[in-house]
């Protein structure tokens, strides 16, 4: 049977991902990644340490980068991303600039870090207050903390898990508590720390509930890596990857052809009170996500009245 008619397969563009030797989630990196592109993972070697800061060091030196960025060079990636959060915030601000000039010096493509990326992230929806939720223990959650200090980013509140293993099985239902307890005082956005934690489905349910934008360790590590390469980052309704999330699922209503009645705020129409937004399970209906479970605790994820007008983006989210 003669199949050459078929003329593929398509071209892919690559993307390689050096991670650490735990690393679990390769399959919820695919979930960001659109069909033209192709994910090329490498693992750091297994040394014998559970999560702290002495393993953050010890996946991040220097030659350990290269050799991982070189064997991924066999296979020509246009830009290599180093899948760590706490490997790549341990060393401070300076640290982190330093591994992406080893990397890009070993490979001759474009680099970058997870840490890296959640400060283009901040930037991308100018957050300057945030809180986190982390996995790590104290120590590791502190230096993150001093990290974020350094880059000019506020810590409204915090909580962590104190885990020094098997993150890759925390549950959603996890996440979403301490989410729930570290957003205090107005943050402009919550943090959801370590490429080893699970976030992609969780994350529009948050957007949803905490009326602000999410960012989680995996998705801003997928995000800057993929606008390196000049494409976007695929995901059911997070106010990273799509503007019209940044306004809350009120923008997602579908248009009947004429504008809803409300009122004229600083030159933005505000829907008036009696109306009652959509609820985000219309928004996120055939997103593609897998099954989860509900949230506890919140019947309403609607957004109701906006508190200020503008953007998330542009301003804190509402209390």
């Amino acid at each position: 049977m003669d199949v050459s008619f078929l003329g593929g397969p398509l071209p892919q563009r690559g993307v390689g991902i050096v991670a650490p030797f735990d690393f679990a989630l390769d399959r919820e990196l695919w979930r960001w990644v659109p069909d033209d592109v192709s994910l090329h993972l490498t693992r750091t070697p297994f040394v014998p340490v559970e999560v702290s800061l002495d393993l953050a060091r010890l996946v991040s030196e220097h030659e350990t980068l290269r050799e991982a960025t070189r064997a991924l060079s066999a296979v020509a990636p246009e830009v290599v991303a180093y899948a760590c959060t706490s490997g790549s915030f341990v060393g401070g601000t300076a640290g982190e600039r330093a591994m992406v000039a080893a990397m890009t010096e070993a490979g001759e493509v474009p680099a970058l870090t997870t840490s890296g990326a959640l400060l283009d992230a901040l930037r991308e929806i100018d957050a300057r207050r945030i809180a986190l939720v982390t996995p790590y223990t104290k120590s590791v959650t502190d230096a993150l903390e001093e990290y974020l200090g350094e880059a000019g980013i506020a810590i409204t509140g915090r909580c962590y898990l104190g885990l020094t293993r098997h993150i890759w099985r925390v549950p959603y239902r996890d996440v979403v508590d301490m989410a729930r307890e570290a957003v205090v005082d107005a943050p402009d956005a919550l943090f959801i720390s370590c490429t080893n934690l699970p976030t992609y489905d969780v994350i529009p349910q948050l957007e949803a509930e905490l009326r602000m934008p999410v960012l989680s360790a995996n998705q801003v590590t997928m995000w800057a890596a993929l606008r390196a390469l000049g494409k976007e980052a695929v995901g059911p309704y997070q106010a990273l990857l799509d503007p019209v999330a940044r306004r809350g699922p009120a923008a997602m209503a579908p248009s009947t052809g004429a504008p809803p009645a409300g009122h004229e705020t600083d030159g933005l129409v505000e829907p008036d009170e009696q109306q009652v937004a959509p609820e985000p399970e219309a928004a996120l209906a055939g997103a593609g996500t897998e099954p989860a479970e509900p949230l506890e605790g919140s019947t309403d994820l609607g957004y109701g009245p906006a508190a200020h007008p503008e953007e998330w983006g542009g301003g804190q989210a509402p209390a």
